[in-house]
């Protein structure tokens, strides 16, 4: 059966991803996009749903496993009682047809070893006519159409594809999945050897580029390796996770599809792109960001799909169990209706961003920040239903009023500094009135902080923004009393949570895991009011939350002592980048932003 969440390592090649267990298994595999209907979608319930094992046949005496370097290529060590074998997994970046590419290599003694083969498209619903073919085997369903190239004799048992031999020391056998449409060309077989050094060249090269040298090297750098993995190379668009529906409560409702693109991501991951060096990812960004916002600002989206899609209506797939019977399986989502104020400030502060790093002008990018303005103008004191896409009724969040802030003082601060058009006086006496409204309306006395929402009592992870996009100082007593009252109501064994969840506000039953993001944000809040001792201890302890192999998910679950949500997660990654260079050295993104 499936692992724990934290037991998989992530394989990807810009295109899409696939989820690899620690004991040899592939779970999760969507083809050809990161969105597109699973092959393998054992993650989600039954193994009988679609997986790959290929692991030693008899009993595992231990299993360690780690990426080469800097790259994205997987060497996993089974140890037994004949012998030492090693599995190398990789994805390799270019090519047009998604190749899965596992090598078996003999390390000691002679290792009898088992494949287990199960294709099924459409998320485990649609078992594939499979066919023998030169090389192997051709798996037929629909529009989609998978090639198992290899010379190791495969039988066919119970709808599965199964094969038993034997590996010794120094010998190498090769396993290639390649997807192609069922009416385009059939992918020939690649050349293992020559791909896998061309992936490692490529991943090598990519990693070099990296102009970050301060402490917690290993971990930024996986971190922007995973970043770069679940970048989709044909738009530039980013992905929140390479999965849909893995729980942010073990057998919890909380199940959501985050294999799209999140505009309220956008600020900080140009910060980690263009930080890190990576100046042509973050032009390709703001590229997809620009596309994709495209239209009247009323319709905007709070999140878009690889290529800019918008209407991504959501479905259950009643037919999975889901992970540790997490309930129901989710595609799409139907937050992409939701109104959040935050994205027009996200949106505006990511293109002024833009163009304090260096990125050449865009004058699309200036048009749309102004009819986005114009739109704020009379819609930034309604209600909306927050950055944390609540699924209750619209409320007044404090949150979406700061990043209303944000939109006007990044639009004056463009006029000021770029010399762009625009009506500056009136945005300046915008500044001024959400700036207010937010005192008055946001700020509690007796609590000492700032509330979640207008005329309520409880606090809220977002709340840590407001030194972070510099709407107040990091020393101003409401922001220490607001970051004192986190540390009441929402940290726990040193991790936030985002809020307390209640069905009254959010319309879903409590309970989730703490939100690693709004840990960075706290450990970034801890290093701005000169804590720093306490905020590097924080940030080691976070760090100490990944996995073997780097990786982290959405949340952590306490009390399980385990990741939970969707894996690996970018805003956590971004997070991690972005502290790091908060906690490494003056003039990182915490200290750099609220001076724009």
């Amino acid at each position: 059966m499936p692992g724990r969440i934290e037991d998989y390592a992530l394989l990807g090649d810009c295109r899409t991803a696939a989820l690899v267990g620690r004991d040899g298994s592939v779970d999760w595999l969507c083809f050809p996009r990161f969105d597109s209907g699973a092959c393998f979608a054992a993650l989600l319930g039954s193994e009988q749903h679609g997986r790959w094992l290929i692991a030693p046949a008899g009993t595992v005496a231990s299993v360690s496993r780690a990426y080469r370097a800097d790259t994205l290529v997987l060497e996993t060590l089974f140890e037994t009682a004949q012998g030492r074998v090693k599995l190398i997994d990789r994805m390799t970046p270019g090519s047009h047809a998604p190749r899965l590419l596992r090598q078996v290599a003999g390390v000691s003694g002679e290792v009898p070893m088992h494949l287990d083969l199960i294709i099924r498209f459409d998320y485990g619903a649609i078992v594939p006519w499979v066919r023998r073919t030169a090389h192997g085997l051709r798996a037929v369903a629909g529009p989609d159409t998978v090639y198992l190239h290899t010379s190791v004799p495969l039988r066919g048992e119970e709808l599965h594809t199964r094969a038993d031999f034997s590996v010794g020391a120094g010998e190498r056998l090769s396993f290639e999945l390649a997807w192609c449409p069922t009416y385009g060309c059939a992918p020939a077989p690649s050349d293992v050897d020559s791909s896998l050094h061309e992936t490692e060249t490529w991943w090598t090269q990519w990693a070099h580029r990296c102009r970050y040298e301060g402490p917690w090297q290993e971990a930024v750098m996986r971190s922007m390796i995973t970043l770069k993995a679940l970048t989709y190379a044909p738009t530039g668009g980013i992905v929140a996770a390479a999965t849909t529906s893995l729980p942010e409560q073990l057998g919890g409702v909380r199940n959501w599809d985050y294999r799209y693109c999140w505009l309220r991501d956008s600020t900080f991951t140009l910060y980690s792109l263009i930080n890190g060096g990576y100046t042509d990812e973050a032009r390709a960004w703001r590229a997809w960001l620009v596309n994709s916002v495209a239209g009247w600002p009323a319709d905007l989206n709070i999140m878009y799909g690889l290529s800019g899609e918008r209407r991504l209506t959501e479905l259950t797939l009643d037919w999975l169990p889901g992970h540790e019977g997490s309930r129901p399986v989710r595609i799409g989502n139907a937050a992409w209706g939701q109104h959040q104020l935050d994205v027009y400030g996200e949106v505006i502060d990511s293109l002024h961003l833009a163009r304090r790093m260096g990125l050449e002008a865009d004058e699309d990018a200036w048009r749309i920040e102004c009819e986005m303005l114009k739109f704020l103008d009379s819609d930034w004191g309604k209600p909306d239903e927050g950055i944390w896409e609540i699924r209750g009724p619209r409320r007044q969040f404090t949150h979406s009023k700061l990043m209303a802030w944000v939109a006007f003082d990044r639009a004056v601060k463009s006029v000021e500094r770029f010399g762009l058009p625009g009506p500056v006086e009136r945005w300046r006496a915008l500044c001024q009135a959400v700036r207010t409204d937010i005192y008055e309306r946001g700020f509690d006395p007796e609590l000492n902080s700032f509330v979640q929402y207008y005329g309520g009592k409880t606090l809220d992870a977002s709340l840590l923004m407001m030194p972070l996009v510099g709407f107040l100082p990091a020393h101003d007593p409401r922001v220490a009393g607001t970051v004192a009252a986190v540390e009441r109501y929402l940290l726990r064994d040193g991790l936030v949570d985002r809020y307390r969840t209640s069905a009254a506000l959010d319309g879903l039953p409590e309970g989730e895991g703490a939100f690693l993001a709004a840990t960075f944000w706290y450990v970034d809040n801890l290093a701005l009011q000169g804590r720093y001792d306490e905020a590097r201890e924080r940030f080691e302890g976070l760090l100490a939350l990944r996995n073997d192999v780097g990786l982290l998910a959405e949340e952590y679950d306490r009390e399980a002592g385990r990741l939970v949500g969707n894996f690996p997660q970018a805003f956590s990654h971004v997070g991690l980048v972005n502290t790091a260079r908060n906690l490494a050295s003056a003039g990182g993104p915490a200290e750099d932003r609220p001076r724009q």
